[in-house]
């Protein structure tokens, strides 16, 4: 009798599927127009030369890493991974321990029972680190730029931002209800005309990138501090390219200008240098903090970070307190790069100071050939073009880490210095 009703479930579950498949076939008009729509725009993607392939690396990140379908190994050199922070034996095995003390998630947000002693203990470390009252941890730094600037700012209120922000920070002020201004990158002039434009708004906030993360260059950050006391206005700043290893000891833009908690709030990211993985954060006055919790809408409503990666990052800022030679040899190694190739007749952009290296080809053909071509000579990099970056300012961003070897730095010009005499580039 029961292998008879398991017999009869089975076989309607069969004839369900058998009947949703066939619906399949049987496409709405709708969904065959959606379809040949969304192939057309594809394939104007690629005829642009714009098309993004995702290479598969088989194993960890590093310097070194192996890609599906090559034979050797290559050299990684388009990696957020700063500091070589993402595969160090310390990190990883606090991401281990964590796993086994605290299990793999919370399956809960963080107000109703996601909350573990370790994700505060975090936080206190990175409010710590960058010397402000409180911070509070998101699943990515998107998040925390979705979910800052509709509780910071309302109607009343004026968001004054820079034109080459990232994406997040973008989306983000979407959000608020605040009145918007663009002011030109870096221009120090136009910044101040949106400032003087918006006096008559309760609350004025220049958002900003600390390090801008497709061309490399660093915010005027101690010239926007003055316009920000001249106007009353207050000071964020995105510092996911920058934390970690800008400035001596890696305290990020306010360091590297040697200027002491001059920032109002500063939202950074878990995945870049400080261990890789994932988890963005903002830090700032406790009050911001305790009401972020209350209202920021990514917080409320994402399961809180997996403890595993809490365990790793809060290892890396250990570390990074402890520690400062890191960022000593990662300037050296990006002095030697960006000296190099400016002498082998390439134009790259972007600060001296920074590891953000982006070698300037204009085509996006062009870029997306002459990364396949580094390929070949055993080195991974990756063209960036538009919609990433505007048209005709296709590039090769280099990124350069504090665990690359000199060796490997060298074997990477030589490889760009080969390529660019081949396509006619140098």
């Amino acid at each position: 009798m029961l292998r008879q009703s398991l017999s009869s479930v089975h076989g309607r579950r069969s004839g369900g599927f058998l009947m949703r498949n066939s619906s399949r076939s049987l496409a709405s008009a709708a969904h065959v127009k959606l379809v040949a729509q969304l192939r057309e725009e594809l394939g104007a993607i690629r005829d642009a030369g714009t098309f993004k392939h995702e290479r598969i690396i088989s194993g960890p990140q590093g310097m070194e890493i192996r890609v599906s379908g090559l034979e050797k190994p290559v050299l990684n050199f388009c990696a957020n991974n700063y500091l070589g922070l993402s595969s160090h034996p310390a990190v990883i095995k606090a991401g281990k321990d964590t796993l086994t003390s605290h299990g793999a998630g919370l399956s809960s947000v963080r107000f109703i029972c996601g909350t573990q002693d370790i994700h505060r203990r975090l936080e206190n470390k990175i409010a710590q680190f960058h010397g402000r009252d409180d911070a509070i941890l998101y699943a990515a730094c998107f998040d925390a730029n979705a979910g800052i600037f509709e509780v910071l700012t309302g109607k009343d209120d004026a968001i004054i931002s820079d034109e080459l922000n990232h994406a997040s920070i973008i989306d983000g002020i979407r959000l608020s209800k605040a009145q918007r201004f663009l002011y030109k990158h870096l221009d120090l002039e136009d910044l101040e005309a949106k400032l003087i434009a918006a006096k008559g708004n309760r609350r004025r906030v220049i958002v900003t990138d600390g390090a801008f993360s497709m061309d490399g260059d660093i915010a005027p950050l101690p010239e926007i501090v003055e316009l920000a006391e001249k106007y009353r206005a207050l000071i964020f700043l995105d510092e996911c390219h920058a934390t970690g290893f800008l400035g001596k000891t890696g305290r990020g833009t306010e360091q590297h200008f040697e200027l002491n908690n001059r920032v109002d709030i500063i939202n950074s990211t878990l995945g870049k240098a400080l261990g890789g993985a994932m988890g963005g954060y903002t830090t700032g006055p406790r009050e911001l903090i305790d009401l972020l919790r209350q209202r920021s809408r990514p917080y409320l409503f994402s399961n809180s970070l997996a403890p595993s990666i809490v365990g790793s990052s809060t290892q890396v800022l250990d570390l990074l307190m402890n520690d400062s030679s890191f960022t000593k040899s990662l300037q050296a190694n990006v002095s030697l790069f960006r000296t190099e190739m400016v002498k082998a007749g390439f134009t790259v952009l972007g600060s001296p100071a920074h590891p953000i290296c982006p070698v300037l080809l204009k085509d996006a053909r062009l870029a997306s050939a002459f990364a396949d071509e580094m390929l070949k000579e055993g080195i991974y990099v990756i063209g960036f073009s538009f919609p990433v970056v505007p048209k005709e300012k296709a590039r090769i961003r280099v990124q350069i880490s504090a665990a690359h070897s000199t060796d490997q730095i060298e074997h990477c010009i030589h490889a760009f210095k080969k390529i660019g005499k081949k396509l006619n580039v140098i």
